[in-house]
């Protein structure tokens, strides 16, 4: 009888890390019913929270993120903590017996993953973004194999060792059996009228936000009926500058928890352009306007971004131009019924389906080299 597999998963700091990370998990559970999984992520970060809640247990290490320039004295602490980070990963990994251990970005997965290099354990690498991270980068020369969800990866990784995948999304999403009319009801609004949802990432995004602050004007004249998730770091500033206003076609939440209904719902998206989230409009074939926040690494959500812009499957507005520009643009696309449905068609031939499940069976693989 063969032992049960083990992996161990790292990484997170944000949705896009995590979300990929518990399809993963999820994937290799549907394959092998018996594997144990334990995740590794950063103490105080969202995943010490949301790994928790989709069912597996998560150990935190104290990492976090160089401060910039990097000869600021503040770094001397970091360092000490990535060093001890390491020490704990290692402790982490030879208590748990990993037969792989898997690395989706962010702060964690370069000390777990490290320490599973150095212990011999086989590691696989998935990078959401079409430039990869600094992570990834400095993992990839010791990595066994490396899932990406964009052509042209080459550029940061040996060829030999890269797989197309695609980006896991959460499966609600594609699980989601509520008709569009009934998606439209189930928000309070009317089936009859277009419907554009606005979100900033699980964090929020204040440019997003701002864009329609400084636009009340025109969301209550439109006809438009106006779905905003304004991220819980905003939520109490922006319902204090919403005071006194009785705008029935706008519903306001600090944090949507179905995104499958949302999604139905929705007519348009404005979003950032994070890995997972452009996964999933590519899945669903969801008309969006994409708004790549200035403030991550090597300016990757541009990047991201223009991969769609440039196959005419997504619309794109600069973050400093976006609270003059955005909302008129995305009242006059939604009223657009041709060029939704182009946006429609383009985004959905990007699709790349089963990436968890494709993901999950290169673990197992690898288990048993």
């Amino acid at each position: 009888m063969s032992k049960a597999l083990r992996v161990v998963i790292s990484g997170g700091g944000t949705g896009g890390h995590i979300f990929p990370a518990v399809s993963i998990a999820n994937a290799i559970k549907a394959l092998e019913p018996d594997a144990a999984i334990l995740f590794v992520g950063a103490e105080g970060r969202m995943e010490m929270q949301r790994v928790p809640a989709a069912g597996y247990e998560i150990k935190g290490l104290p990492i976090r993120g160089f401060f910039r320039p990097l000869w600021k004295p503040a770094n001397i602490g970091v360092a000490i903590d990535y060093l001890k980070s390491k020490w704990m990963a290692k402790k982490i990994l030879r208590e748990f017996r990993p037969d792989v251990a898997v690395g989706v970005g962010g702060y964690a997965s370069s000390a777990a993953l490290g320490a599973a290099n150095s212990l011999g354990i086989p590691t696989l690498i998935q990078e959401q973004n079409s430039y990869a991270g600094l992570a990834n980068k400095t993992l990839a020369a010791k990595a066994s194999k490396i899932c990406v969800a964009y052509d042209g990866m080459e550029r940061f990784f040996p060829a030999e060792k890269i797989i197309l995948t695609g980006n896991p999304v959460r499966q609600n999403l594609l699980d989601t059996t509520i008709s569009h009319d009934e998606a439209v009801k189930s928000l309070g609004f009317d089936p009859k009228k277009k419907t554009i949802l606005l979100v900033g990432g699980s964090l929020g995004a204040r440019t997003i936000n701002e864009s329609v602050l400084r636009h009340l004007d025109l969301v209550k004249s439109s006809d438009v009926q106006f779905y905003w998730q304004t991220g819980k770091y905003y939520s109490a500033e922006i319902a204090k500058r919403l005071e006194g206003e009785n705008i029935p076609n706008l519903k306001v939440t600090d944090f949507i928890t179905d995104m499958g209904v949302a999604y139905q719902a929705a007519d348009l998206v404005i979003s950032r352009a994070g890995a997972s989230s452009i996964s999933e409009f590519c899945l669903i074939g969801k008309p969006v306007i994409l708004v790549p926040s200035p403030n991550v690494a090597e300016d990757h959500q541009t990047k991201n971004a223009l991969a769609l812009v440039h196959k005419d499957a997504a619309l794109y507005v600069k973050d400093a131009e976006a609270p003059d520009t955005l909302l008129s643009l995305a009242i006059k696309t939604v009223s657009d019924d041709a060029r939704l449905k182009s946006l429609s068609e383009n985004v959905l031939k990007l699709a790349l389906p089963d990436s968890a499940e494709i993901i999950a069976k290169e673990v197992i693989k690898l288990s048993k080299k």
